[in-house]
């Protein structure tokens, strides 16, 4: 799976993409999280070309969760040129998933 979980700085990861870029926070012991994995690994493996998905466990980084007001897990923060631009919060289908993100690729 091309779903990456691990970086340097979130925020160079933001400025070093060239395409939008949609951060899971999610954590291990959430059910609901668990669901979303194979969501997104459909999403990622459609829209590889036009899309980066990274995976942030809110557990490991909280300041994160804290810094754009994760509430809820799972939630889905779109990133375009460094700028959060949508959220998603909960368990979605990888059809609305990808239907929502095509306005924003």
């Amino acid at each position: 799976m091309a779903v990456k979980k691990q970086f340097g700085s979130f925020q160079d990861l933001l400025a070093d993409s060239d395409v939008p870029v949609l951060v899971d926070f999610y954590a291990p012991w959430c059910g609901p999280c668990q669901m979303m994995t194979p969501i997104l690994e459909q999403v990622n493996n459609q829209l590889k070309q036009k899309l980066r998905v990274v995976k942030i466990n809110t557990d490991n980084y909280p300041h994160l969760g804290t810094k754009y007001q994760i509430a809820a897990l799972p939630t889905l923060v779109l990133f375009k040129n460094g700028q959060a631009v949508d959220r998603i919060e909960g368990v979605v289908p990888a059809d609305g998933l990808l239907l929502r993100l095509q306005s924003f690729l």
